[in-house]
């Protein structure tokens, strides 16, 4: 993610430093209602707050987590609100995530080795509501940020299934609101609008469900985060 990053802000530099051009697609800013689609990638993973007292009950000296790639694809509508620079933007996403959970422990039954391994996926259904606001156009290009929230589902939930306690999983739950800010660049063709995001994803609210198993008793908190990476096409 870090590489996209420093891609990101090494287009937005040459694009700003184009030489006075034709605009192309002149008309894209006079319409109130524009349609599009968005392929990405994510990184996925969670705030992750032990109980205080993990090591004396549980033995466990550590919790950690790893971001996982995924990716998603949308479907976009964007509205003008009166001026060309701001628009409401929504774009119901189809999103595939992994994240995965460390444990440190001393040697035990539940801990063989002192380690173990969770690996939580979804398949989530989001619907962003994003306010977008933009700089006006140089050229054929123009810079963004964004600010608002999703409401997610997540498809794949354990939410309500039986535990298995000679097995067990981490659950988490089906439905969840999340804040979202983030920035991109838009480049103008003559038919069409090509753009590239950057957005970061924080959950309000605990996510994680507590079935006192051997993996679960360890954790007070869990809170779903992440970053995306977009291209996106509007005509």
């Amino acid at each position: 993610m870090k590489r996209i990053l420093i891609l990101f802000i090494l287009i937005s530099s040459i694009s700003f430093s184009q030489r006075a051009k034709q605009q192309l697609y002149k008309n894209f800013d006079k319409r109130l209602i524009h349609f599009g689609f968005m392929l990405g990638v994510n990184s996925s993973d969670f705030n992750v707050y032990p109980k205080v007292n993990a090591y004396e009950q549980y033995g466990i000296t550590s919790i950690s987590n790893d971001a996982q790639p995924g990716g998603q694809l949308g479907i976009l509508t964007t509205v003008k609100l009166g001026t060309p620079t701001i628009r409401f933007r929504f774009i119901p996403t189809l999103s595939f995530q992994e994240r995965v959970l460390n444990y440190a422990s001393i040697d035990t039954f539940n801990f063989p080795k002192g380690k173990g391994e969770q690996r939580i996926n979804s398949t989530n259904l989001d619907f962003p509501m994003m306010l977008q606001f933009r700089t006006r156009r140089y050229n054929n290009f123009t810079a963004y940020s964004l600010i608002g929230m999703q409401y997610s589902m997540d498809l794949q939930s354990q939410e309500d299934a039986s535990q298995n306690y000679y097995n067990p999983f981490i659950k988490i739950k089906r439905n969840e609101w999340q804040g979202q800010i983030g920035a991109g660049i838009e480049f103008f063709a003559p038919y069409f609008k090509f753009g590239m995001e950057l957005k970061y994803s924080q959950g309000f609210k605990n996510s994680f469900i507590q079935d006192f198993t051997t993996v679960s008793n360890p954790i007070d908190r869990l809170y779903n985060r992440g970053w995306s990476f977009s291209i996106i096409f509007e005509g």
